[in-house]
């Protein structure tokens, strides 16, 4: 299974992407999950590096991040088009850029499935009509609410939908409810 984590700019892909990291990789010491591999596949300076450096010392993980941030070149899209491609483990999580455009299209092609996330859900239906170009079966929809003070759980089944409160960089999600449902629903799929 491929999955996509994809929706608009500024909407905590990149921290929901290391809550789940975290959440799976507990349950895979465990023996209950198999070995998760993450993708970041935009180049905003944000690899997973990010959120545990940015626990550490904030200050330094922007350096960072600033350094290694780059354009969304054609090359850096197949590279990581190909790695997508090529992933043979039971679970891969890709973390894409916030635009919907050919180089996320060349990217998500080889996924199978998306988790939307949006600070906006008004700009859902565009990620959702693009997933549907890609044949991709959309499995979460989440609101992401930067401000709120909880998780809302509004449907499970056949779509998870809910909200996701204050995805903010450097800050531990793991322990979020809407993380690890998402977690429980992506293992139960595999």
């Amino acid at each position: 299974m491929k999955v996509v984590l994809c929706g608009p700019p500024q909407s905590g892909k990149s921290c929901l992407r290391e809550g789940l990291k975290q959440v799976i990789h507990a349950l895979n010491r465990k023996g209950q999950a198999p070995y998760p591999y993450f993708i970041t596949a935009c180049p905003d300076g944000e690899g997973s590096w990010f959120a545990e450096t940015a626990r550490r010392d904030i200050n330094e993980a922007k350096r960072y991040k600033a350094n290694y941030k780059s354009d969304f070149t054609w090359e850096f899209t197949k590279v990581r088009a190909e790695w997508v491609r090529n992933s043979t483990e039971p679970l891969t999580v890709v973390d894409v850029g916030g635009k919907i455009d050919d180089k996320n299209r060349l990217i998500m092609q080889y996924a199978t499935h998306a988790v939307i996330i949006s600070r906006d859900l008004n700009l859902v239906a565009d990620w959702l009509d693009f997933c549907g170009e890609l044949n991709l079966k959309v499995i979460a929809i989440l609101e992401s609410d930067l401000h709120g003070t909880e998780d809302k759980l509004e449907s499970e089944f056949p779509i998870l939908r809910g909200s996701i409160h204050g995805l903010k960089r450097g800050e531990d999600v793991s322990n979020r409810p809407m993380v690890n449902k998402l977690a429980e629903v992506l293992l139960r799929l595999i």
